[in-house]
């Protein structure tokens, strides 16, 4: 966490620390988001961190937020203190919603485990004969439940998340959340990338009570990218992604999911700070 002249630090999730304008500044709602490099994976935050993560990070999401401008968001047009300038995002406070917003284009990772065994993705039924790594017939929305800091998130059905937070929002909920990750599978496919899935989160403008996107979007944290060229060619590598898998694999190869995780060894760490370097490069450049 870093001391930041004139914020009051608020919150720290496994990445971002959140602050708050500190003293009588007539600037009630206004919140500093600064993205770490931490890197967590199985739930823990680990050693070292992936140097550049946090800048990475920010730039790729301010990048999408501009694409997605028709969209409401939650950037607000304020300079973040420069010592943080390159990964913090000034933005507005938000009425949030527990719902985290998964919406699946392609059979992968858990969804792929479930599927094996009960021909479902988080209780949706799919088509038999599908393969680890098919695309959809649609993209399916998967939401779970944004659990307390510390506890585990849950998946959930739509009629749970119509519980949670009533119908029309839930509607709101998957109809934009889809409708977002097709506009951005368009895009990404534009520059040879696929949009495997990816998570949203929104919260409510306390003015308008409008629902804005917020927190990170489309990162290499919240979002599974592979290459067009690689996938469509078939073969072991097809499913390699741009994010921090490398770290699950070492780490499933490692470590027993007991105690304190191991340290990570510096040509992990450098791997995926290239992974990260080279979708947003892709992506922007």
């Amino acid at each position: 966490m870093t001391e930041l002249a004139g914020w009051r630090h608020i919150y720290s999730g496994k990445v971002r620390d959140l602050y708050a304008i500190d003293g009588e500044s007539g600037r009630d709602g206004v919140i500093l988001m600064v993205a770490s490099d931490r890197v967590s994976a199985f739930d823990h935050v680990l050693d070292p961190g992936i140097p550049g993560k946090g800048a990475l990070l920010t730039e790729l999401s301010k990048w999408w937020f501009a694409q997605l401008s028709e969209f409401p968001n939650h950037l607000l047009d304020i300079d973040a203190p420069d010592s943080v300038a390159d990964r913090a995002m000034v933005v507005r406070e938000l009425d949030m919603i527990p719902v985290e917003c998964v919406v699946r284009g392609y059979l992968v990772g858990t969804g792929w485990a479930e599927y094996q065994e009960s021909g479902t993705v988080c209780g949706i039924a799919l088509p038999a004969g599908l393969t680890n790594g098919d695309k959809l017939p649609e993209p399916i929305f998967t939401p779970a439940y944004k659990a307390p800091l510390g506890e585990h998130d849950e998946n959930i059905s739509f009629d749970q998340t119509v519980e949670l937070v009533g119908e029309a929002t839930a509607v709101e909920l998957r109809d934009t959340s889809l409708t977002i990750y097709r506009r951005a599978s368009a895009i990404a496919e534009s520059h040879g990338l696929i949009l495997a899935d990816t998570k949203f989160e929104f919260g409510r403008n306390r003015e308008t009570g409008e629902l804005t996107l917020c927190d990170e979007v489309l990162t290499s944290d919240s979002s599974r990218y592979w290459d067009l060229a690689t996938y469509a060619a078939g073969g072991p590598n097809r499913l390699d992604s741009f994010d921090k898998q490398i770290v699950r694999n070492w780490l499933a190869a490692n470590w027993d999911k007991t105690g304190t995780p191991p340290r990570l060894p510096d040509e992990i760490v450098e791997q995926t700070a290239a992974k990260y370097r080279e979708l947003i490069s892709r992506l922007t450049k």
